[in-house]
């Protein structure tokens, strides 16, 4: 039964071993320098918060051109001994000595890292091997930088655990050396028993110095600042830096947040504490997404392979076609060539025919020698044809064929344009929302384009969400997926809400970047659609109300000269009035209109619907000082101890303006009305309960005038033309030409 326990705690003492060998061999990854690969040798903290050897980094500084002084010890240490430096700095090139004093007389300085030939200050630049950046070090260069005692005791003790630290043997023994069993950080130095009496004799103040395990990296007691060599007792919260007593007073750190070392020390510590307890917390989390990261790189290797071998595919594929080509080009090269080779020849033969020794002159000259008449005849015939052929062929001599292949040459400079450009397709770039078709009214009409060189889109994805200030968190974004186009309705959308849309191109390449953010304000109330009422009252003379009962337009003519001509003396000019075919009484309605700009004088508003009849019976006047179409009464009642609220309210505009009151009401004698410019849309929204309408800039949703309006009966849209003008009433997004088309519960345009 012992046996077993002691077996068991045997094995339970091995598993910690390895667990500790194991996690002290993954630790050495943070205890090399990046420059020597080998474990740090007075490690200097960059700014950069990484590490380097303080000889490491002379040499990188003389590599690119500065100047350092010897990183080592004092030349009187015994640890500077050439036995014991670095054995890189034998491969070092020192300059010479006089060349050193050239430099310093030239004005070079003394600091350490300062440019060659520099002779005025300048800043140090250390290209750090961790990160890649140049790290800015000051006019000091190394000088400036702290060494990191935390790095090299961990070094030390990593050193001790794993037992790889060779015997340190004493540095003043004469051959044979002995192994050193002390050491002296005053001294610098480690030494065997029988040196250490002879150099720490009795009586002296050497004999004062107190024994320390044998090192050869010995370190101050604690961390001194590099410029005044003065003990740090602060830490710059500004500057992220230890400073000393010196340093805190300096105009450098004037007005800087500096606070007791000890108070930095135990704030990080709490922190480095707090990150270091969750990391072991969640050992879990970190395996599991090793396992992703592993699976991804196996997923990466695949279709890395994949990619390769698609286009490897394609590319045989090409040079299969161009083969093909190439054999059917040559093929009708061959083919004309015969042909020519065929008629030249035969040319050749024609002309070889009526050389003197030929065939057909012998043959001709035989003919001639015939005396008897019909057969003559019969074959100088024949014989004749093939002379005139001849002659003929003599006479206007052209080669059969041309020698030419010039209608042969192949352009494919476009081609090779083609094949230049042959690259990886791209996913499309961020889409670029047009804030001028878009808007928002019943529903959301959304308009972008592609920028002028981006890749080509299959289809977009819209996503959308309701902003909320008074809410916690973030709504999730709403998504309508595979829109066609460049347009899309957004719909069942809450009133009077801000909605923010974005907007991202999806091609074989994947998904692009999303457009820039737009905010999107809905109407204070639902959308009232309704038609302009073309069947009584309106004045068909002036005012043309288009088919679609959308748009009306005021067209005056000669009427309005003639009224023209009675301006002069004193008659008035009539108010055309046209209405909506619909009559408002619950809740609360809105609705937007467009107002072309060179109108003369537009009024667009609400009416009871009684007193709008009553008005189409009677047509007002403009300047007829008994009634003032915006006060909603008789301006010259003399019952004006009720005050009730008018029957009418109407907005004026004008000339590409809107005039605005500063009272409840706006009237034609109001000395303190205002004008603003014309917005591209005129909202209005009545509440019927609270007799209330108020006219916005349909844009923006910026309220431009509220007024009160008599409710007691079914309220109707009105719209006055005094003069030239024209408005038309907002189309409904939902009846855009776009259709939608259902995909998975989301709508999207066809």
């Amino acid at each position: 039964m012992a046996e077993g326990e002691d077996l068991q705690t045997f094995t339970s003492i091995m598993d910690a071993l390895v667990r500790i060998s194991t996690s002290m061999k993954n630790m050495e990854r943070e205890l090399v320098c990046p420059v020597c690969k080998e474990m740090y040798k007075q490690p200097l903290a960059l700014p950069c918060t990484h590490n380097v050897c303080h000889v490491c980094a002379s040499e990188v500084l003389l590599q690119h051109g500065h100047l350092c002084c010897d990183p080592t010890s004092e030349p009187t240490s015994p640890a500077a001994t050439p036995s014991t430096r670095s054995p890189r700095l034998g491969r070092r090139a020192v300059p010479k000595p006089d060349r050193l004093d050239r430099l310093l007389k030239s004005g070079f300085g003394t600091y350490p890292g300062r440019k060659r030939g520099a002779v005025h200050p300048q800043t140090v630049s250390f290209p750090c091997p961790a990160c890649q950046r140049d790290v800015d070090l000051g006019e000091r260069g190394l000088g400036s930088l702290f060494r990191n005692l935390t790095l090299e005791r961990v070094v030390e003790r990593y050193r001790q655990t794993i037992n790889i630290s060779a015997a340190i043997m004493c540095q003043f023994c004469k051959p044979p050396q002995l192994e050193a069993t002390k050491g002296c950080t005053e001294c610098k130095s480690s030494f065997c028993n029988e040196c250490f009496k002879l150099y720490h004799p009795w009586g002296t103040q050497k004999a004062q110095h107190e024994p320390t395990p044998p090192t050869l990296t010995f370190r101050p007691k604690g961390l001194m600042c590099p410029e005044h060599k003065e003990e740090v007792t602060h830490y710059c919260k500004t500057c992220q830096r230890l400073v000393c007593q010196l340093c805190r007073v300096r105009r450098t750190h004037t007005s800087h947040k500096i606070t007791p070392v000890l108070s930095a020390y135990q704030a990080l510590r709490e922190k480095l504490t707090k990150s270091l307890a969750y990391i072991l917390s969640s050992q879990d989390t970190v395996q599991t997404q090793i396992a992703e990261l592993e699976e991804t790189v196996k997923h990466t290797e695949v279709n890395g392979s994949q990619a390769k071998e698609e286009v490897s595919q394609l590319i045989q594929g090409l040079c299969a076609m161009l083969e093909e080509k190439r054999a059917t080009l040559l093929q009708a090269i061959e083919e004309c060539q015969q042909e020519r080779l065929a008629s030249l020849h035969g040319q050749i033969r024609e002309h070889q025919a009526m050389l003197e020794n030929s065939g057909m002159v012998g043959y001709a000259q035989e003919v001639l020698k015939e005396t008897d008449h019909p057969c003559f005849v019969q074959a100088a015939k024949q014989l004749h044809n093939r002379i005139l052929r001849a002659t003929d062929s003599l006479q206007s001599f052209r080669p059969a064929a041309n020698a030419s292949f010039s209608h042969f040459q192949l352009d494919v400079s476009r081609e090779l344009k083609l094949l230049t450009d042959l690259a990886f397709i791209r996913a499309p770039e961020a889409p670029v929302i047009d804030t001028q078709r878009t808007y928002t009214y019943d529903q959301i009409f959304l308009c972008w384009r592609l920028p002028q060189h981006s890749p080509p889109a299959w289809h977009y994805t819209v996503e959308f969400r309701k902003t909320d200030a008074k809410a916690k968190g973030l709504k999730l974004w709403q998504r309508r997926e595979e829109v066609r186009g460049t347009c899309a309705l957004v719909e069942y959308l809450d009133t009077d809400s801000v909605y923010v849309l974005r907007v991202k191109g999806y091609n074989k390449a994947g998904f692009g970047d999303y457009s820039e953010d737009i905010y999107l304000h809905t109407p204070p109330a639902p959308v009232l659609n309704f038609f302009l009422d073309n069947r009584w009252g309106f004045n068909r003379d002036r005012l043309a109300i288009s088919k679609d009962q959308r748009a009306v337009r005021s067209v005056p003519g000669i009427p309005m000269l003639f009224a023209a001509e009675r301006l002069m003396t004193s008659c008035h000019l009539s108010i055309d009035l046209v209405i909506g075919d619909v009559a408002i009484t619950q809740g609360k309605s809105y609705w937007a209109c467009c107002v072309d700009p060179s109108s003369y004088l537009v009024k667009v508003g609400v009416g009871l619907e009684s007193k709008l009849q009553e008005w189409f019976q009677v047509p007002q006047d403009v300047v007829s000082p008994r009634y003032d179409p915006d006060s909603g009464h008789d301006s010259g009642a003399e019952d004006t101890t009720v005050e009730a609220p008018p029957p009418y309210a109407f907005l004026t505009i004008g000339m590409g303006k809107i005039l605005l009151s500063h009272g409840s009401a706006l009237t034609s004698r109001d000395p303190n009305g205002c004008t603003v410019p014309l917005p591209p849309r005129i909202g209005i929204c009545l509440d019927y309960e609270q007799g209330k309408v108020s006219f916005y800039d349909a844009v923006s949703f910026r309220e431009l005038w509220e007024c009160g309006v008599d409710c007691s009966g079914p309220v109707c849209p009105a719209f006055c033309f005094i003069g030239g003008g024209a408005l038309h009433l907002q189309e409904l997004v939902a009846n855009k030409q776009e259709r939608k088309v259902t995909i998975g519960n989301f709508a999207k345009l066809d």
